[in-house]
């Protein structure tokens, strides 16, 4: 099935509801002092943050992000320039960086999660719980078809 318009392109209005809802971020994150983090390197963040029990390496943010190799080695040189994360070798492969969160990170980590959410909690205002349930089923369904193929 051929989209007819812009308005009826699922790409067109994904990307509409990122760009609103990293706005939305932003402007929370910067009302508590944080203004230069991106929100990718928020995301990060909390991805770190939410897996501290357990060793996170940059194959793991590749996947979880589904973003390429060389713009995550990218991220992740100014996230360590900034004072996020460190990254140490691995005595088992020395090619491998062990990622972990500073402590400007974790507190960083903290205030963004509020904005994170935020944001949440405008979509269970807007969603009921089986509609939620439903597109995040759709959208799951999307990223696998897209992953795979």
């Amino acid at each position: 099935m051929q989209c007819n318009s812009i308005a009826e392109s699922i790409g067109h209005e994904i990307k509409a509801i990122d760009h609103l809802m990293q706005r939305k971020m932003i402007m929370i994150a910067s009302k508590s002092g944080v203004d230069k983090v991106t929100v990718m390197h928020g995301w990060i963040i909390g991805y770190l943050n939410h897996n501290g029990d357990r060793d996170i390496y940059q194959k793991d943010i590749e996947s979880e992000f589904a973003i390429s190799r060389s713009t995550v080695t990218n991220i992740l040189k100014l996230m360590e320039k900034k004072g996020y994360i460190t990254r140490a070798s691995v005595a088992s492969d020395a090619r491998l960086k062990k990622i972990a969160l500073t402590d400007k990170g974790k507190q960083t980590g903290i205030i963004l999660q509020k904005a994170v959410d935020e944001n949440e909690k405008n979509f269970d205002r807007l969603l009921d719980k089986d509609e939620k349930e439903t597109f995040l089923r759709l959208v799951k369904k999307l990223r696998y078809g897209l992953e795979n193929s």
